[in-house]
């Protein structure tokens, strides 16, 4: 299978050919987008923002929301949520200029095949032994109508099987959303959990710091825990929607690549899977 993979740091656009391999199978690879000195910039802000352990009001275990074991590792290490909007921090301000990058600009624009907005940012550190995230489709959290939102994950450590690394299911991007059930708390640390339909598979994409995986909202992915013994798998990752959005869910403030606000009306009722879904968790 081609993984989609490509290097074009250096070019304005999506050749035909990328765009091809995006619209079947939900991704692409984009290797060396950010250089390695501008990873471990990231990845030293970051970890100096999270030395204390978690932050009240970005981190994820800080904000009312999923808790932690003690001894869970994810418990000094949660994920933060939209730190884009605290540029009165060093991580805010970085989280913005990777949201409203210039040069995710034109490979957003490519992929949607309309002007993308900005719409969420998060961290994530996923030290070792941390648990994986299970398999999930955005589009279930953001609810995008119509069409779907794209995310962009850019690898801030090398990232594999071994530490964590990102799994996906090609194909299930042209598929609807599926509602999921109950995941294994002992596996993952999300709630959620979307099993691969029948005849596809998963497929392992192994990153190297500076890498970006840009997939479709519909596609099933998540990861594996990290069965590292000192392996950190940290990423920062945006979501982006269509300009001509008619809705996404409520918790989600849509941008520009300006930085003007755009206003897109909050998504209502229970969605397909019938149940109020968590806007601003995922």
């Amino acid at each position: 299978m081609n993984l989609g993979l490509a290097n074009i740091a250096n070019n304005d656009t999506v050749d035909a050919g990328l765009l091809c391999e995006f619209q079947k199978d939900g991704y692409i690879v984009i290797r060396g987008l950010y250089t390695s000195e501008e990873a471990a910039q990231i990845r030293d802000t970051f970890m100096k923002e999270a030395q204390g352990g978690p932050v009240p009001g970005l981190s994820e275990i800080s904000r009312g929301g999923i808790r932690y074991d003690p001894s869970d590792p994810l418990s000094y290490y949660p994920r933060m949520m939209n730190p884009h909007r605290h540029t009165h921090l060093a991580v805010g301000k970085i989280a913005l200029d990777f949201l409203l990058n210039p040069r995710l600009q034109p490979i957003l624009t490519a992929l949607l095949g309309e002007e993308p907005l900005g719409v969420q940012t998060m961290f994530y550190f996923k030290p070792a032994g941390a648990r994986g995230q299970a398999l999930h489709q955005d589009n279930f959290y953001l609810r995008v109508s119509p069409g779907t939102c794209i995310a962009a994950w850019l690898a801030v450590d090398d990232a594999d099987e071994d530490n964590g690394g990102m799994v996906v299911v090609p194909g299930t991007n042209l598929m609807k959303i599926v509602c999921p059930e109950k995941a294994d708390p002992s596996k993952f640390f999300t709630a959620e959990l979307v099993n691969t339909p029948e005849g596809l598979s998963e497929v392992p994409v192994r990153l190297q710091a500076g890498d970006i995986l840009f997939f479709n909202g519909s596609l099933i992915h998540g990861s594996y825990s990290n069965a590292s013994k000192d392996r950190f798998r940290r990423s920062l990752i945006a979501h982006y929607v269509p300009r001509y959005s008619h809705e996404v869910w409520e918790g989600y403030h849509a941008i520009d690549f300006s930085g003007n606000p755009i206003a897109i009306a909050p998504a209502v009722g229970g969605g397909p899977c019938g149940t109020l879904q968590p806007g601003g968790i995922h």
